[in-house]
C-alpha cells in the first residue's frame, strides 16, 4: 500500500513540474473524456507566467526530476509517436550530465568492490572526467605484474539502483493508468515501453554485463578494419566497477580539431553509418548509444567507440526485415517493402498491401537521390507515425532500440558531412547482407542449418518416443 502512495506522489510531483513548464498544452484534448479535459485546462493555471511566450521544455522538466527521468526522456526522444515531434526534438537536446560524487566516495566504492586498497590496484587514480545519471568515469593507471597501463574506471553512483527501482515503479503505474483510461494509447503499448526501459536500465546497473558486451563485440569485429573498441581489464571489474583500456581520440563533436588533424570527415561519416548497419545486420548486436560523446576518431583515422552500457540486439527475423526494408527504399521497390511488413506481421493482414506500398512510396520518393542536408527526418518520422496509426500497426518493441540508434547515428554522420547520401552509404552493407543471406550462399547456409536441426531431431527421437511411452 505504501508503494502505491509513493508512486502516486512521484507521478503527482512530475505532473506538477511538467505543468509548470507549459507541457500540458500538448495534451491531445480531443481524445480525452470531458472530465480529463476539464482537469487539464484547470491544471494549466499553474503554468509559469512566462511559459505562454516560450517554447515548452520537457528536457528542462526532466532534468529537475532527476536521473531516472533523464533516462526516460532519452528513451522517449526516440518515440515521437508517443510524445509528438516537437517534444521529441526537445528531448534530443537532453544532456545526461550531473555533478560527480566525491573522490573519497569513489575510492571507498572501489575498495569495497575489488577487496583491495586503491593503491594496491592502481598506480594513480584521478578525479572524474565525466559524470552522468548512472555512473561516472575516472582516468587511472592500472598496475599489474610491474606493467603500468592507462585505463578508464567507470563507477556506479551510490544507491542508484534503489533510486531507479522506485522511479520505475512510478513509471509502470503511469503506463497502466494510460492504458486503462486512454484507449488510444494501447496501440503504442506504454507498459511494454516501460518494460523495455526497465530491462535496459537493469543491464546498465551491472557493469560486468557491460564488460561482457564489450567482449562479445570484440569477437564480432576482430576482422573489421577502421573500427576499434577498448579492451576489458577483468581483474578490476565488479558489479559496480568496470575498468577498460583508455582510448585517446578526438570526439566527433570537435569538427575543427578533426580538420586540423587532417582526418577526412566524409570518410568518418560513412564509417559511422556503415559500421552501425554492419553490426546490426551481420551480428544482430550493436552499440545503441552512438552519440558524439561516445564516438572519437583515432590517430590513424579509425572510428573509436566507448561506453557500452546500452546495447541493442535483434534476431535473424528482425535483421531480414531491416535489410529488406532498407533495400526496398534503395531499389525503390515499395511493393516488396510492403510485402515484408505484412510477412513480418508488422501490419495486420486486414490491411491492404497495395495501399501500404503506396504509403511507403509517399515516404520514399521525396528522399530519393537527395543529400542528407535536403532530407527532413522530422517529416519522414512524422509520416511514418501517421501511417502507423492509419494502418493499425502496433509498436514493435524489439525495434525501438534499433530505430533510436539509427536516428542518432544518422545525426552524427550528418554533422560530419552535411552532404552525405544516406542511401548510397547504406547500399554496400545492405547488398552484402542480401547476397550472403538471401542469395545462393545464404540458401546453402540455410539448407545446412536445416540439415543440422533435422539431424538433432533424429538423434533425440528415441528419447522422445521413450518419454511418450512413459506418459502413456
Amino acid at each position: 500500500m505504501f508503494s502505491v502512495f509513493r508512486d502516486f506522489w512521484a507521478l503527482s510531483r512530475a505532473g506538477y513540474v511538467m505543468t509548470r513548464e507549459g507541457l500540458l498544452r500538448f495534451a491531445p484534448l480531443e481524445k480525452l473524456p470531458p472530465l480529463a479535459r476539464f482537469g487539464i485546462r484547470t491544471a494549466r493555471l499553474l503554468e509559469r507566467r512566462t511559459s505562454s511566450n516560450r517554447k515548452p521544455r520537457l528536457s528542462k522538466a526532466l532534468n529537475r526530476l532527476g536521473p531516472s527521468w533523464i533516462k526516460l526522456g532519452q528513451f522517449l526522444s526516440t518515440r515521437p509517436d508517443i510524445v509528438g515531434e516537437t517534444l521529441a526534438r526537445d528531448l534530443e537536446e537532453l544532456q545526461d550530465r550531473l555533478p560527480p560524487f566525491s573522490q573519497q566516495e569513489a575510492e571507498k566504492i572501489l575498495e569495497n568492490a575489488l577487496g583491495l586498497p586503491v593503491k594496491d590496484v592502481f598506480a594513480s587514480f584521478g578525479p572524474p572526467v565525466a559524470a552522468a545519471s548512472i555512473a561516472q568515469v575516472h582516468r587511472a593507471q592500472l598496475k599489474k605484474d610491474g606493467v603500468i597501463e592507462d585505463v578508464a574506471v567507470k563507477i556506479l553512483r551510490p544507491n542508484i539502483g534503489a533510486r531507479f527501482s522506485r522511479d520505475l515503479s512510478a513509471f509502470f503505474m503511469g503506463a497502466r493508468l494510460a492504458e486503462r483510461f486512454v484507449p488510444a494509447s494501447r496501440r503504442m503499448k506504454p507498459v511494454g515501453v516501460v518494460e523495455t526501459l526497465a530491462a535496459s536500465v537493469a543491464l546498465e546497473m551491472d557493469l560486468r554485463l557491460e564488460g561482457a558486451a564489450l567482449s562479445e563485440m570484440a569477437d564480432n569485429i576482430k576482422d573489421d578494419e577502421g573500427f576499434a573498441i577498448p579492451s576489458v581489464k577483468w581483474d578490476a571489474v565488479a558489479q559496480n566497477v568496470l575498468t577498460t583500456e583508455w582510448m585517446d581520440g578526438i570526439p566527433l563533436s570537435r569538427l575543427e580539431a578533426i580538420d586540423a588533424a587532417g582526418h577526412d570527415r566524409k570518410t568518418l561519416a560513412r564509417s559511422v553509418m556503415q559500421n552501425f548497419l554492419r553490426h546490426a545486420l551481420r551480428d544482430g548486436f550493436f552499440h545503441a548509444d552512438m552519440h558524439q560523446g561516445n564516438l572519437m576518431v583515432g590517430r590513424n583515422g579509425e572510428l573509436l567507440a566507448i561506453d557500452f552500457g546500452i546495447m541493442g540486439r535483434i534476431g535473424a527475423r528482425e535483421r531480414r526485415f531491416l535489410a529488406e526494408i532498407l533495400w526496398s527504399f534503395i531499389a525503390r521497390d515499395y511493393q516488396r517493402g510492403a510485402d515484408v511488413h505484412f510477412e513480418a506481421g508488422y501490419v495486420p493482414p486486414t490491411q491492404s498491401r497495395a495501399l501500404f506500398a503506396q504509403a511507403l512510396r509517399a515516404i520514399g520518393e521525396p528522399i530519393q537521390q537527395k543529400k542528407a542536408s535536403d532530407i527532413s527526418m522530422a517529416r519522414v518520422l512524422g509520416q511514418l507515425v501517421e501511417y502507423t496509426e492509419l494502418f493499425a500497426m502496433e509498436t514493435r518493441l524489439e525495434l525501438v532500440m534499433l530505430q533510436k540508434t539509427m536516428v542518432v547515428a544518422e545525426g552524427v554522420a550528418r554533422s560530419l558531412d552535411p552532404e552525405l547520401d544516406m542511401w548510397a552509404t547504406a547500399e554496400p552493407v545492405v547488398s552484402e547482407w542480401m547476397r550472403d543471406n538471401l542469395g545462393p550462399k545464404g540458401q546453402a547456409k540455410q539448407a545446412l542449418e536445416t540439415g543440422r536441426q533435422f539431424g538433432r531431431f533424429l538423434s533425440q527421437l528415441p528419447q522422445h518416443l521413450r518419454d511418450f511411452e512413459a506418459i502413456k
